[in-house]
């Protein structure tokens, strides 16, 4: 392709992406696809030959978009959101056309740098411990893909800590909530942990310190090693909030790494009213959230933070002679391939940059308290209605609730809104109920479209008795 016909034909892709995103509130959120239907709608051997570039393009309407469930619908109240914005996605069609593989600062300085400096910026933003500046240290923050990534990055430091420190392999232990996402299990496995524990929770479904410590001390009389505590601000069932300070005492007592997922809720914390959530983050050894989800930041960007970086670069440091470099050596710059499993990395940070700047602080709260402000006039309404109840309370714009008439007519509502084409929200269980979830958060969302969401639930529940 010449330089005249990328031109002429990004321009048509900017074109199409500006017209989707000018149409997607009138598609169905949900992709109603067969399996096999999209595979089957395409060519079913490579082409011997080039195809025209009309082909491609034509091939997005007809083969594509027809298998896309859009998550940048309006109507979208599920999961949480994969927020984006049209900076975001500018940043990622420059960070492609650059091409750049930034695993160290000399394969291209600007990688570094600036995630250098976004990851500080995020630091003021939340009001993050200032020791965990990338600029000062001697903590430091790096973009990842996901949580679950982060989290399992945070689990093979804390195994390697351990096993330096002379505990049997075997004998490590894992805590998280019972209500924690299902990564920390699966990262706690891919890492090699043999013992995982799912700690209890109260009434509002954050931790229970009380069981979490008799469970240690039980754990560490029966001869095995405490090594890893994970505790979550905003779980993916409830938005639940685990005590934050009250953990960390337990895990300095007991020498563990303490972990902090926030990937969701995090973001709010650009907000100092909600900032109270994360009590206690001075005496935490790592932290991650997405900016991914509630920050207009497409996937994918995961911030990960720890508060001392030289754990981390003794775990995942390994220089072969072919990565050696002048820069690395000074010990002047940071290398990021230190600070994750994959060598490779992409320009994440730019798309980050670029939102924070073109919205400011100013943009980003007036963003995050809209949507808290529209999700707690959801769970009044709801709380008003004799047919629902909430099981957990809201402290972000996450809203979990029931029909009172029981579990089949709980699933059916949400089977009822999910099959309308307006909206999505899913079903998740507590001790075997379910409930429905409603995630306020989708960057298109505007309050008529939570107006709309709520007439819809309204008009599709069934009746009491």
């Amino acid at each position: 392709m010449s330089s005249a016909e990328f031109r002429r034909h990004g321009r048509r892709i900017v074109d199409w992406i500006a017209d989707y995103m000018d149409r997607v509130a009138d598609l169905p959120v949900q992709s109603r696809v067969s399996p096999g239907e999209i595979r089957s709608g395409a060519a079913a051997h490579p082409p011997l030959s080039g195809e025209p570039f009309e082909a491609l393009l034509a091939d997005l309407d007809r083969v594509v978009l027809p298998g896309i469930t859009h998550w940048q619908h309006p109507g979208w109240f599920a999961f949480f959101p994969a927020s984006s914005s049209p900076e975001a996605v500018l940043a990622e069609f420059v960070s492609a056309g650059l091409g750049v593989q930034g695993m160290m600062w000399s394969t291209s300085p600007a990688v570094t740098e600036i995630e250098n400096l976004v990851m500080d910026w995020l630091v003021e933003l939340l009001d993050l411990p200032s020791t965990w500046r990338t600029d000062t240290g001697p903590g430091g923050g790096v973009i990842q893909m996901s949580a679950s990534d982060s989290t399992h990055t945070a689990l093979v430091v804390a195994r390697h800590r351990a096993t330096r420190a002379g505990a049997d392999m075997g004998s490590l232990v894992v805590y998280t909530s019972a209500q924690a996402h299902s990564s920390i299990e699966k990262g706690a496995r891919v890492a090699g942990y043999s013992h995982l524990r799912l700690i209890g929770t109260d009434s509002d479904h954050a931790m229970s310190v009380p069981e979490l410590r008799r469970t240690v001390t039980e754990d560490r009389d029966r001869g095995l090693t405490p090594a890893f505590l994970c505790s979550t601000v905003g779980t993916t069932g409830t938005t639940a909030v685990d005590p934050v300070r009250e953990a960390a005492a337990v895990a300095t007592e007991f020498g563990m790494w303490h972990h902090v997922d926030a990937a969701f809720a995090g973001s709010a914390m650009v907000c100092p009213e909600f900032r109270h959530h994360q009590d206690g983050l001075e005496l935490v050894d790592s932290y991650v959230f997405n900016p991914h989800k509630w920050m207009l930041t497409t996937f994918d960007c995961s911030a990960f933070f720890v508060a001392d970086r030289r754990p981390l670069l003794e775990a995942l440091s390994i220089l072969p002679p072919y990565l050696r470099n002048e820069a690395s050596d000074t010990g002047r710059v940071i290398d990021y391939r230190d600070w994750h499993v994959p060598l490779g990395r992409r320009f994440r940070a730019l798309k980050l940059w670029w939102v924070i700047r073109t919205l400011g602080v100013d943009g980003l709260r007036a963003h995050i308290r809209r949507h808290v402000e529209w999700a707690r006039e959801i769970e009044s309404r709801i709380e008003a209605d004799p047919r629902f109840e909430t099981i957990a309370p809201t402290p972000f714009s996450l809203v979990s609730f029931r029909h009172r008439g029981g579990h089949p007519a709980t699933r059916e509502l949400a089977d009822r809104v999910n099959a309308s084409g307006r909206a999505l929200v899913t079903v998740s269980e507590l001790d075997g109920a379910p409930f429905v979830r409603i995630a306020v958060g989708s960057s298109t969302t505007t309050h008529d479209d939570v107006v709309a969401l709520w007439d819809l639930i309204d008009e599709l529940a069934p009746p009491l008795g």
